[in-house]
């Protein structure tokens, strides 16, 4: 009896502090301590977009790889040390991601407007991902903040955790799983990829080898940019609009125009066709989804409270 009571209040113990930590992320966590936090990131993030409208898919899918991570903690920004090897370098990520100036100079003008070092670097990578969407087309969402840094990153980390272009519907199911994330979260999530870009390392095999569930006429506009081998970082666009969100990313599934062999195990005839075809035909429920999962995304196992720090500088540890 004793046993059962030591191990109720174990697990009431846990639930406590998951709700604890929970809690702790609101969205208008600094309306009090900086107001200008969020309008400073807003202004920064289009801007960027301006520039170069390839940017807001790229700080969407930062935000993605830091929180596939050890949860959204900013851990991507790190730079390695001679102690740590930390995530920037990790195949998923190597000569791929993208947007880590765009943070500092996010996070230089937050501390000017905050008159110190208020907003997290987590949390500036979290809001910057809901910018970019709204800016490009999208919805607006709520984003919870209240999250606070990393002291540490994890190369082996990065490169077991973040899903690959390479990977078959059962492994991305069992990836997202691990993660808290559902089937339905994995398709809505994917449709990220109604923006960016990627390089031809990530999709030759499927051109080459997947010609069964390859569009003809998409395979051969795909040939010239990415040839049998060479010519590993020409770039090619995930959907037909790839600085607009849209459904046009379910539409290409659906049609055999999927750049990834991951995107396209969507809709291979298995548990997720009805979902892809779904939001194909109802662009304002995956706006809503769409926004719903990337909290749900966003709220993955942040540090709160004590816990971590908030960076001075998003690239290193703060000094002792």
């Amino acid at each position: 009896m004793a046993t059962v009571l030591v191990y109720l209040i174990t697990i009431m113990a846990a639930s406590l502090a998951s709700a604890s930590g929970a809690a702790e992320l609101t969205p208008d966590y600094y309306g009090e301590t900086c107001p200008q936090a969020l309008p400073t990131i807003k202004l920064l993030v289009g801007a960027a977009i301006l520039r170069e409208p390839r940017m807001g898919a790229s700080l969407v899918r930062l935000h993605f790889h830091d929180c596939f991570v050890n949860g959204c903690d900013g851990s991507i920004l790190l730079d390695d040390t001679d102690d740590m090897i930390g995530e920037k370098t990790a195949k998923p990520n190597n000569n791929s991601v993208r947007g880590y100036d765009v943070i500092d100079t996010i996070k230089s003008a937050v501390n000017t407007v905050c008159l110190g070092n208020v907003v997290s670097c987590a949390d500036i990578v979290a809001v910057a991902a809901r910018d970019s969407i709204v800016a490009l087309g999208g919805s607006p969402y709520d984003v919870l903040l209240g999250r606070r840094d990393a002291t540490t990153a994890s190369m082996d980390d990065a490169n077991n955790d973040i899903p690959t272009p390479f990977m078959d519907l059962p492994a991305l199911v069992s990836n997202f799983e691990s993660q808290g994330l559902s089937l339905s979260d994995l398709v809505v999530l994917s449709g990220g990829h109604t923006l960016g870009y990627s390089r031809c390392l990530f999709f030759r095999s499927r051109l080459y080898n997947e010609t069964d569930t390859l569009d003809p006429a998409y395979a051969a506009s795909l040939d010239e940019r990415c040839p049998v081998s060479g010519d590993d970082d020409e770039l090619s666009a995930l959907d037909d609009t790839p600085t607009t969100v849209d459904t046009d990313y379910y539409q290409g599934l659906m049609q055999g125009r999927a750049l990834l062999h991951s995107d396209q195990q969507l809709y291979q005839g298995g548990g997720a066709d009805a979902l892809v075809k779904y939001y194909a035909e109802n662009p304002t429920k995956f706006w809503e989804d769409f926004g719903a999962a990337m909290v749900k995304l966003g709220n993955l196992s942040p540090l709160t409270g004590d816990q971590g720090e908030v960076r001075e500088n998003c690239r290193v540890v703060n000094q002792e």
